[in-house]
């Protein structure tokens, strides 16, 4: 198989695929300033949509929610059905670089654990056009959370993420986009624990005798393994931090 189908085969049909709890979401939530009349939100890269489930029950507003891989989609709609959401989910395959929304329409958009993918400040620029003046923004990132990062996780992020800075940092580099950071905070070590590396973990083991004879899968586990490793050892450097930011004029 190829390196993405072996990654999508470990990432699947688990809770989420990122850092996250269903709290803080909602605590995110509870720092929003008030939302207009029927406001239009937009979650991006939505993954299996834990965290759209949430918005859409407490804000109780349609939700659009977009992700690339049509599976996550699949088990979003599923878990959208089951909670009694199919009404304010709305979930369609899309990528987060070229988004089809109309400029000037969007109240907010949301994105856990996702803008990484196209880099935090070019997520920004990105979307800044398809809000409207009052527009909010909440994203979490990987974040230092320390001024002297050890060489080893150092090097592991200089790696995976060359970006990655601290929260100052982000904070300067959302002024650079034409945004205002107006409240943030990390994620516990819990959310990176209790729904995404422990049932990532059960599921890589499932998978070790395969993986003995493909390579790609190998390098997929291997991979995972060097993820929880880092974060066993060094997970009180670094974390996932929400970032709450409006529109500047």
């Amino acid at each position: 198989m190829s390196y993405w189908d072996a990654f999508f085969k470990l990432h699947s049909d688990l809770p989420r695929e990122g850092p996250g709890s269903d709290e803080a979401t909602a605590e995110a939530l509870r720092r929003l300033p008030a939302l207009p009349d029927s406001p239009r939100v937009l979650d991006v890269g939505c993954g299996p949509g834990r965290q759209t489930l949430v918005l859409a029950r407490k804000l109780q507003t349609p939700v659009v929610a977009v992700d690339m891989h049509e599976p996550y989609l699949d088990q979003l709609r599923a878990s959208a059905q089951k909670a009694g959401l199919t009404d304010l989910v709305i979930a369609h395959p899309g990528r987060m670089e070229a988004l089809e929304e109309e400029p000037g329409s969007i109240d907010l958009i949301w994105s856990e654990g996702a803008i990484y993918i196209v880099g935090f400040v070019e997520g920004l620029k990105l979307w800044r056009p398809l809000l409207r003046t009052s527009g909010l923004v909440v994203v979490t990132e990987a974040t230092w959370l320390t001024e002297n990062p050890s060489a080893e996780v150092e090097a592991f992020w200089g790696a995976a993420y060359p970006a990655m800075t601290d929260v100052d940092g982000n904070i300067r580099n959302a002024a650079a986009a034409g945004f205002e950071v107006f409240d943030h905070f990390a994620l516990p070590s819990s959310a990176w624990w209790n729904e995404y590396l422990t049932p990532l973990e059960e599921r890589a083991a499932k998978l070790r005798v395969e993986a003995a004879g493909d390579p790609e899968l190998t390098q997929v586990l291997e991979e995972h393994d060097r993820e929880a490793d880092i974060c066993r050892r060094f997970g009180d450097t670094f974390g996932y931090v929400f970032y709450l930011m409006r529109k500047a004029n």
